[in-house]
């Protein structure tokens, strides 16, 4: 039996064990160990496409996998992640007024942060990246790219907030609603008709691979140079270059 044909699934299930891993770290309150964890998971998941493109293993097999760690990976992790984010910005937001001048939280009512069902909000973001999973692997349109934000973009734009958070020199106070409009739009655009431009490279020449040399430079370039805070500029940068392009080759076809 030929070993090469199961490297893709193996990869596959690393990107799996991450996302379990990222789970537990999670809940335990290291969002930041989370967010290493997806970012590790996001350089599997695109390795194991590769590997069976070039190994030439694909299988249906590996096609559903990929998806059941992406649903953990890219689909619980985010929703985990947000729901604590929203949690902690919401107990922040309700203690402040009780804080006394050394910092301490002195006199709190006992109905403070009563409407805890808004913390569940963020769980939309798990919900509609099970839909697009699921019309992704019946989409016949997404062979080659994308109809609507890939499950590891959002993930990574979710993800990257703790890290900047932590990590940014900027002093970042987390709105509670705006994590909210977040979760929502970015639930919107999982299932959206917006077509995107996949990083999925058949051949390595420059002609027909304009776009994603492209993107992949100027995403570099912002890593570098903005560090985390590049994260969620790059996750934008996708969806506008994939808009701008697929505007521009319609207007080309008419």
């Amino acid at each position: 039996m030929s070993i090469k044909k199961h490297i893709p699934n193996a990869i596959t299930c690393c990107n799996l064990l991450c996302g379990c891993l990222a789970i537990v770290q999670a809940f335990e309150g290291n969002l930041v160990y989370s967010a290493y964890l997806v970012g590790l998971a996001a350089i599997f998941d695109f390795f194991d496409g590769f590997a069976a493109r070039l190994l030439r293993v694909a299988s249906p097999i590996g096609k559903d996998l990929d998806s059941l760690a992406d649903m953990v990976t890219f689909g619980v992790v985010p929703g985990i992640v947000m729901y604590k984010l929203v949690a902690i910005s919401f107990i922040q937001k309700e203690l402040a007024p009780f804080l006394n001048l050394s910092g301490v939280v002195d006199g709190i009512p006992n109905d403070i942060n009563e409407d805890k069902y808004i913390y569940f909000l963020p769980f939309l973001i798990t919900i509609f990246s099970a839909i697009r999973l699921a019309k992704f692997n019946n989409d016949t349109r997404q062979t080659d790219s994308f109809i609507g934000v890939p499950t590891p973009a959002v993930a990574m734009f979710i993800c990257s907030i703790p890290l900047i958070t932590e990590y940014s020199k900027i002093d970042i106070t987390l709105n509670p609603y705006v994590l909210i409009a977040i979760s929502v739009i970015f639930s919107l655009l999982l299932v959206s008709e917006i077509p995107l431009f996949a990083l999925k490279f058949k051949f390595f020449g420059w002609r027909g691979n304009r776009i994603r040399y492209t993107f992949l430079g100027l995403s570099l370039l912002l890593l570098i140079t903005l560090q985390f805070v590049g994260i969620p500029l790059i996750i934008m940068l996708y969806i506008l270059m994939s808009v701008i392009t697929n505007f521009y080759l319609k207007r080309k076809a008419v």
